[in-house]
């Protein structure tokens, strides 16, 4: 059975008044199915984060809806937004994010923490095995390299099990190596957990895995296709 997890529907964005006004999106629309990994690539300024932060609910569009799981996201309140993104989005940016007085483990359940509910040690210790961060569960960040630092930034947005993961640039301060582990470990999440996967990337090569690719030019959206050699 096919689950449509994500259904963006004529998706605009405008920043800005009369000469400084610019259209970040125009009328953008596609779906994603339960399990699909997606990958968004564009030039710098193209509408691409834009679009990917007005998909988490994180900045409100102009015009068009967002529906997740069904749930049509603008149509609800700021505040049931908010709790509704925190249990069925999972965020990994470019920055770490991490809180440095907590530790790997620590760091990876806060999400469940904030919702008053108690991590499923199975589920824990299984993200850390399948992310290699076993041996490094009581270390804090700043003992941690880049590379690791990522990783446990995937596991936090894994281990409320949401229905769209939401990757803005996730190696773009790594290295070529640490870039093609992250994303290793984020096909191989995807798969494992069936999760439904969206990484905005500038860089051609990492699209690689994704089942499909688009591109985002002058704030509309384009399917590529397939990944991308």
């Amino acid at each position: 059975m096919v689950l449509e997890i994500l259904k963006v529907e004529n998706l605009s964005k405008t920043y800005g008044t009369g000469e400084a006004r610019v259209e970040a999106l125009k009328q953008v629309s596609f779906s994603m199915q339960r399990g699909e990994f997606g990958a968004v690539v564009g030039a710098s300024g193209s509408g691409k984060s834009t679009l990917l932060h007005c998909i988490g609910g994180l900045d409100e569009a102009n015009a068009g809806k967002v529906f997740l799981n069904g749930r049509d996201l603008f149509a609800m309140g700021e505040n049931e937004r908010t709790i509704f993104r925190r249990q069925n989005i999972g965020f990994i940016f470019q920055s770490f994010h991490l809180i440095p007085e907590l530790d790997v483990e620590q760091n990876i359940v806060f999400p469940l923490l904030l919702d008053d509910r108690k991590p499923d040690q199975g589920r824990v210790d299984e993200i850390l095995d399948v992310l290699g961060l076993t041996n490094r569960r009581r270390h804090l960040p700043g003992q941690l390299s880049g590379g690791q630092q990522q990783r446990v930034a995937i596991g936090r947005a894994l281990i409320t099990h949401p229905a769209l993961v939401l990757a803005d640039e996730p190696t773009g301060n790594l290295d070529s190596q640490n870039s093609q582990d992250v994303m290793d470990l984020l096909c191989r999440a995807s798969r494992h957990y069936q999760q439904t996967v969206l990484m905005i990337t500038h860089n051609m090569n990492l699209t690689a895995a994704a089942d499909r690719v688009f591109q985002v030019a002058d704030g509309r959206l384009r399917e590529l296709g397939g990944a991308m050699e």
